[in-house]
């Protein structure tokens, strides 16, 4: 069965929420989502989702951060 797992990098300075981020997706099983809140898009960290086999949405919420849904491909 597949879990969701969470991750608040809001507020942290570069290049902690990437490097989060990272740690997070090294440990997440095949099924499983992370999702992050983030206090701006990450445009670089998109393309390293991309190139490293993992689909992403991003999307705006009413407090003023964004939600990043991850997940492998």
């Amino acid at each position: 069965m597949s879990q969701t797992r969470s991750l608040d990098v809001c507020g942290l300075p570069p290049p902690e929420p990437f490097e989060q981020i990272m740690t997070a997706l090294d440990d997440l099983p095949n099924g499983d989502l992370l999702e992050v809140r983030i206090h701006r898009q990450p445009h670089p960290l998109f393309e390293v989702l991309r190139n490293n086999g993992f689909v992403y949405n991003c999307e705006p919420t009413p407090d003023g951060v964004f939600l990043i849904r991850i997940r492998h491909q």
